[in-house]
């Protein structure tokens, strides 16, 4: 029986020449010392994982406030020139509590601006608009994003929780290419697999990015009906639920790269577990309907 099994290959972000790893690195609870901090972004990089996604809202809710999480990365990176060098970094702008959207050409370029300071950093290599701001016209976003493309502080452009249809939008108005979308995605949260996410994804050689990919942390929960079947097929494997998580998310053949939420380093390190794991077809949508908590017809 054919076994799908997650490619381990670093791979080009997208239709650019940037190569990433297959799995991402997420910031969003990053808190504490730079020290700590250090560790973490050592425990990614020892792990093989060189995409690391970040955003000017994380840190928000935290003591660090609104752009924490990348400042504390910037710093961490001021501290050691030589890691800039190794990793592919991205972040987010355009939430904007309590508006709660803004992506107003004023707006994007001075959260662009304000990101490249607290990252010590002079490019963004993946730029993502985070949601989308209903109340700016896709064509001014697009002139905007060319502006910081040709300005020299973005490399590539990304979107995050939009839809084909948004996607496609903005695509229309721009010259360069969207490399990447980041929605939602995991045994419990597959709204991509029909809203056209992944369809699109494939077909127009974008990266898809997934957050939330243990979904909430219910995906490690043993009482949970689809945690009980990825501890079961991690276990046949020597590995634990969430590595059978990733792994899940990583057998689609849209090549999805799941982003790593942990801000524990054993955490990290252990997700390379995930290419351990092969799935069948039998266990896979075994696993989807468990999530979904309904058969497929």
């Amino acid at each position: 029986m054919h076994k799908l099994v997650p490619d381990r290959q670093p791979r080009p972000l997208g239709t650019s020449e940037i190569l990433v790893s297959p799995l991402a690195w997420g910031m969003w609870r990053m808190t504490g010392s730079v020290s700590a901090a250090a560790v973490l972004v050592h425990a990614a990089l020892d792990a093989g994982i060189t995409l690391f996604d970040t955003a000017d809202i994380y840190g928000f809710d935290a003591p660090e406030g609104f752009g924490g999480a990348e400042a504390l990365l910037g710093q961490v990176l001021a501290a050691d020139r030589s890691l800039r060098g190794r990793i592919v970094l991205a972040t987010k702008g355009g939430i904007t509590p309590p508006v709660p959207y803004d992506s107003s050409s004023a707006y994007l370029e001075a959260a662009c601006d304000a990101s490249l300071r607290r990252l010590s950093t002079d490019v963004i290599d993946l730029y993502q608009i985070h949601r989308r701001d209903f109340l700016t016209h896709p064509q001014e976003v697009a002139a905007t994003l060319t502006r910081l493309v040709e300005a020299g502080k973005v490399r590539a452009l990304g979107v995050s929780n939009y839809s084909p249809a948004e996607l496609s939008a903005l695509q229309r108005f721009l010259d360069l290419p969207i490399v990447s979308t980041q929605p939602e995605f995991s045994p419990v949260r597959v709204a991509p697999l029909y809203d056209g996410t992944l369809d699109q994804a494939m077909a127009e050689q974008r990266t898809v990015l997934a957050w939330s990919p243990l979904g909430g942390g219910r995906l490690t929960d043993p009482n949970h009906p689809a945690g009980a079947l990825l501890a079961e097929q991690g276990a046949a494997y020597g590995v634990d639920a969430a590595a059978a998580a990733l792994s899940w998310i990583m057998a689609h053949p849209a090549r999805i790269i799941p982003i790593v939420g942990s801000q524990n380093a054993a955490r990290i390190r252990a997700a390379t577990d995930a290419f351990r794991v092969e799935w069948d077809r039998a266990r896979w949508y075994a696993v989807m309907q468990a999530g979904t908590g309904e058969q497929l017809p």
